[in-house]
């Protein structure tokens, strides 16, 4: 999942949205032990969400559709899942999603000093350009794919080229999600009930 989504699913607190977006930049084990435990275990269970997306039987199937691309089309997928749910944000939130993307960018702002520079370079950018609101545009999907592209130390092409395969086969990936999200959100929730500070065992598809 992308931001968004992992956000989203840890807006129990305001720890929780913290880990859950350092997840992409707080690598390996020895590096959880710089943050406190409520952090610490969101950056977990940021892993084991995205392990679960990757495994999830919809996803797979999803991305076997892209064929000879499909290594690059988890990164698509990600970023299309944060536009479908932020197109029908109503159906997962009583929040509004500006307020929401608001409290998101408010803690990236007051914890500046102590992210990643990685993710304290990209927290500005985030902000000013609104990045989860602009989801609910289509065309958002395409920006943030490209400018992923860019990022990438080889083969950003071949990411470009999902979007076209994306396109050819946008009604069935929205199905995808339907089918997938909704399990998402019953497992992410089990994972707050599990030890995940302790190498949990996920739960199954």
């Amino acid at each position: 999942m992308n931001y968004l989504a992992h956000a989203w699913l840890a807006r129990h607190g305001d720890d929780a949205i913290l880990g859950a977006l350092l997840g992409d930049f707080v690598l390996g084990q020895s590096a959880l032990q710089d943050w406190p435990a409520p952090v610490r275990v969101e950056i977990v269970r940021h892993r084991h969400i995205d392990r679960y997306t990757d495994t999830h039987p919809a996803v797979t199937a999803a991305r076997m559709r892209f064929g000879g691309l499909r290594r690059y089309a988890g990164i698509v997928l990600d970023v299309y899942f944060d536009h479908c749910l932020a197109r029908e944000w109503s159906r997962w939130s009583d929040i509004p999603l500006d307020d929401f993307s608001a409290r998101v960018y408010r803690i990236l702002r007051q914890h500046r000093d102590i992210l990643p520079p990685r993710l304290q370079a990209i927290a500005p950018h985030m902000a000013e350009h609104d990045w989860l609101g602009s989801y609910r545009q289509r065309a958002s999907v395409d920006r943030a794919v490209r400018g992923i592209a860019t990022r990438l130390s080889r083969n950003g092409d071949r990411l470009v080229a999902c979007l076209s395969v994306l396109r050819e086969n946008e009604a069935d990936i929205d199905a995808t999600f339907e089918t997938f999200f909704p399990d998402l959100i019953t497992a992410a929730a089990r994972m707050r009930d599990a030890p995940t500070d302790r190498s949990a065992s996920l739960p199954a598809p």
